[in-house]
């Protein structure tokens, strides 16, 4: 289990190793490194998904490793609750950054529309607080839409065992 600990209260999280090893490898590492301590939910769309690991207050991308290999060919759907990598168009661009499914998006499974986006984890606790993230205002900061007005930020994220 992994806690994400937010502005807004904690979401607890189960990784699928089995399912998207190298997701979730790639996940553990930037905990490990304490990456994501201090970065915001930078893209909240209600009853769509919300988006963090990669961006800081001010809207200033960190420096990320290696892009991986996207595993959404792993039989995963976009459920709601589920947590996905983010990526550019480029098939193989996710690093750091990642969303949480608000709903059934079952056009990001593999095949929907293109190769996909890769689940590897799903929310066990703490979804009311997902859902109160999504509920908060946003607005244009620094040429993005979607921000939140008043910053939700990633406080910690510990690797419960």
């Amino acid at each position: 289990m992994i806690t994400i600990e937010t502005s807004m209260g904690n979401v607890v999280i189960d990784l699928f190793e089995d399912d998207a090893p190298i997701s979730c490898e790639n996940f553990r590492q930037y905990v490990a490194d304490d990456f994501y301590s201090d970065t915001i939910f930078h893209r909240v769309i209600p009853n769509f998904m919300i988006q963090c690991g990669g961006m800081t207050e001010d809207m200033a991308s960190k420096e990320t490793r290696e892009q991986i290999k996207n595993e959404a060919d792993n039989d995963r759907k976009n459920l709601r609750g589920t947590l996905a990598m983010a990526r550019t168009a480029a098939v193989d661009s996710a690093s750091s950054q990642f969303f949480i499914n608000l709903r059934d998006n079952d056009f990001l499974d593999h095949g929907g529309r293109d190769f996909g986006y890769a689940v590897f984890a799903e929310v066990t606790d703490g979804m009311d607080v997902v859902d109160a993230i999504a509920a908060v205002e946003t607005g244009t900061k620094a040429g993005h839409q979607d921000v939140p007005v008043e910053t939700v930020k990633i406080v910690a994220v510990r690797n419960d065992g």
